[in-house]
């Protein structure tokens, strides 16, 4: 198999290109385009493309002495970043990044069913990333482990530091939360420190941890007039999620807000809930049907949303 997860291919015989996102087998890999449609097609019906990625600059030899010095050292500051490309963004790019000011000698490889291959080895300068992996989101439950073995080099006179060996097997809730901006990339995704060394634990705020009243009841926050449920608004982590979490997240957000409106007394609310497959709609309709608050509901104005949306009329 001459392609690994990552690489950008076109089909012989289609229009169509995307990335690799799976390799079935010795002959058949898993493509995905931008329609975020993983297709199965042989290793032979496809061709690379070439200069998609940009060219890792080689480190220099005569690396900085003099602008090392002249700015301040920093000793820690290596990350992964998890970065979705933007065309098929259920294909997540890894980059190792170094914000330090110490050149790393680099070995990045995953481990599956006690098989370990090497996906990456080499220098990363100071201030510098590499992309060293590409991985399909849905398969977070298939992702290899990852292993991380890194050397610190400075030609500053510095405290000597042991290598880090850093291994990570991520979960879903990894991708949880929001994306932030990784600045080096100049874009936005996931950021995991790999040296962070030990978390020290303060002793003190433990203890009072411990004595702290129990929280006031909290107050129902007063819900917006329009209330949009596209799973994607309501999940950063939504292309995780089954087609029944989806519908069960969606239904408890419009039960959750149904409820605020009511203790709000507010007169109306509009729940977006798209044409779709009408799943949605069905159980929203079936639901305000019953409910005794509730006055009456119809199609939201329709020239603003077809019929993407509920108006509910409260009592």
């Amino acid at each position: 198999m001459r392609y690994k997860l990552g690489d950008f291919v076109r089909f012989v015989e289609e229009k169509r290109e995307g990335f690799i996102t799976r390799i079935i087998d010795e002959q058949t890999i898993g493509v995905t385009g931008d329609d975020d449609f993983e297709i199965p097609v042989l290793a032979t019906k496809v061709t690379s493309v070439h200069g998609r990625e940009a060219k890792i600059a080689a480190v220099k030899e005569q690396e900085t002495a003099v602008e090392e010095a002249s700015a301040e050292f920093v000793a820690k500051g290596i990350y992964l970043a998890a970065i979705p490309e933007k065309q098929v963004t259920s294909v997540v790019q890894f980059h190792l990044i170094n914000t330090t000011s110490y050149t790393l000698l680099a070995s990045f490889s995953t481990e599956k069913n006690q098989e370990y291959k090497g996906e990456f080895a080499g220098l990363i300068a100071p201030k510098t990333s590499v992309k060293v992996f590409s991985a399909a989101l849905p398969d977070i439950s298939i992702w290899p482990k990852f292993i991380f073995q890194l050397l610190y080099h400075s030609k500053q006179k510095v405290d000597f530091l042991d290598p880090l060996i850093y291994e990570e097997r991520f979960k879903a809730k990894d991708f949880a939360g929001s994306k932030t901006a990784v600045h080096l990339l100049n874009q936005q995704g996931w950021q995991f420190q790999l040296d962070l060394g030990e978390v020290k634990v303060d002793a003190q705020k433990l203890k009072e941890s411990f004595f702290k009243s129990p929280e006031e009841k909290k107050i129902v926050e007063k819900p917006v007039k329009e209330i949009d449920l596209h799973i994607e608004k309501l999940r950063e982590d939504y292309q995780f999620l089954s087609s029944s979490e989806i519908i069960k997240t969606q239904l408890d957000r419009f039960q959750k807000t149904l409820d605020a409106a009511i203790v709000h007394q507010l007169p109306s609310v509009v729940f977006i809930h798209g044409v779709g497959n009408g799943i949605l709609r069905h159980e929203i309709h079936k639901m305000v049907s019953k409910h005794p608050q509730v006055k009456t509901f119809t199609d939201a104005r329709k020239e603003k949303f077809g019929y993407g949306a509920t108006e509910v009329f409260l009592k």
